[in-house]
């Protein structure tokens, strides 16, 4: 109530977005990430996923979207962590559930279907995210981001929360995870 009566033109209906993190099958403490292009959040770093379409469970939502995006195809889809994504800026909020999964095939690289909302598909370590995540947190809202990586709001929720479950696919050797 409070957000609607101070931003009145934010519209009032939240969305469910799905992010997936893809194991990268030649160095599985990495992730497939990529740049977005043409949408909110354009120039950011995000992982592949999109909205939940209606009836659709939350697994066959990533597989498609991963598939749709990076022609790969996933199993071993599993629940992995939620945000509460309220982007104002841009008169958006999510809530987005974040799966892991693994690739079908072991010589698996992500090709970028979509060129147009995505720059292309590279893998990402833990600590990578966590220094893009600081990059992040002084990204001036001139909006340069030429030589900076940005987080997309999600995955720079996701890094701030490191939850311990995706620290574990990630097989992250921190405290957090014992």
């Amino acid at each position: 109530p409070y957000l609607k009566m101070s931003h009145p033109e934010i519209h009032p209906n939240v969305r469910v977005g799905i992010g997936v993190l893809v194991k990268d099958p030649k160095e599985p403490t990495k992730i497939f990430a990529g740049k977005r292009k043409g949408s909110h959040g354009a120039g950011k770093l995000a992982l592949p996923g999109g909205h939940l379409e209606f009836g659709e469970s939350w697994e066959e939502c990533a597989a498609r979207e991963v598939l749709e995006e990076t022609n790969l195809k996933v199993h071993n889809i599993k629940f992995a962590h939620v945000t509460n994504d309220p982007m104002l800026d841009e008169n958006k909020h999510y809530v987005t559930i974040f799966m892991s999964c693994e690739c079908v095939d072991d010589d698996a690289v992500p090709e970028n279907m979509e060129p147009h909302k995505c720059q292309g598909w590279s893998s990402y370590g833990w600590e990578e995210l966590e220094s893009y995540k600081l990059a992040s947190s002084s990204y001036s809202s001139s909006g340069d981001i030429t030589d900076t990586v940005v987080l997309f709001g999600p995955l720079d929720r996701l890094v701030e929360e490191a939850p311990a479950k995706v620290l574990m696919f990630m097989e992250v050797e921190k405290e957090l995870c014992l």
